[in-house]
């Protein structure tokens, strides 16, 4: 019988050389960090497949450049970037995506994930050895529309990712594309509801569909006429971002 490698004792440096997860790389941005100067990991494919995904080459392509090279670019940041933001696509279902997190912190940056909650056991883990300093998880919807939205079955997890972030001291946020066909202003108020009901309290971002632009499926315009409403609670605050 074959013997098996014990994958925990290989250095990191090996077990990230052969992993082409990462699509391409945003080299400076200001506005996916709050706060930071930041550069942008794009990992390619997703667990979900939603309407208006404005990245269908990231999520149906495949990687094109292997965690070692994208360490060589970071190694080349430091001392000019404050931290690194991981998107996609989705990056909590890639193999070795905590060995990658491990070296990215090892060289002094923060971290960001991006991430639909799918996988709430990474995230946990992300959290408990502290590995990532900022989360912003995507509330897509609710149950009742869930499936259709995002073509997949992950409500549960997202409940459970959101429950992990509750439970933690970490900065996190809470996002919602909003699309006027897919998401009624009756739903809208009934997700608010979902997060006062789960005991969420805190900032709630709305980001407005953007007409005009590729998405995974071809959608009619929407339109923004919720946000000259006011929909915050006494616990949420509801923040249209533009």
């Amino acid at each position: 019988m074959e013997k098996k490698e014990n994958t925990s004792s290989v250095p990191i440096s090996r077990r990230l050389s052969a992993s082409n997860a990462v699509y391409s790389i945003t080299p400076f941005t200001l506005l996916d960090y709050p706060k930071k100067t930041a550069c942008i990991i794009w990992f390619a494919g997703c667990n979900m497949r939603c309407l208006y995904c404005y990245n269908p080459d990231i999520v149906l392509g495949k990687g094109t450049i292997d965690f070692k090279t994208a360490i060589s670019f970071l190694e080349s940041r430091i001392g000019l970037l404050d931290a690194v933001v991981l998107s996609g696509g989705e990056c909590t279902i890639h193999k070795n995506i905590i060995p990658f997190i491990k070296k990215i912190k090892s060289m002094g940056f923060l971290v960001k994930i991006d991430t639909n909650g799918s996988n709430p056991l990474v995230v946990k883990d992300l959290i408990f050895d502290r590995l990532v300093d900022y989360i912003a998880l995507d509330f897509k919807s609710l149950p009742e529309t869930f499936s259709q939205i995002t073509q997949s079955r992950f409500f549960s997890k997202f409940e459970q990712s959101l429950s992990v972030l509750m439970h933690s001291k970490i900065d996190f946020e809470i996002r919602t594309t909003f699309h006027s066909s897919l998401i009624s202003e009756t739903q809208f108020v009934k997700m608010i509801e979902f997060l006062e009901s789960q005991n969420y309290e805190g900032k709630y971002y709305v980001q407005f569909f953007v007409n005009n632009v590729p998405t995974l499926c071809q959608l009619e315009s929407s339109h923004k006429e919720i946000r000259i409403k006011n929909y915050s609670t006494s616990k949420i605050k509801v923040i249209f971002r533009d």
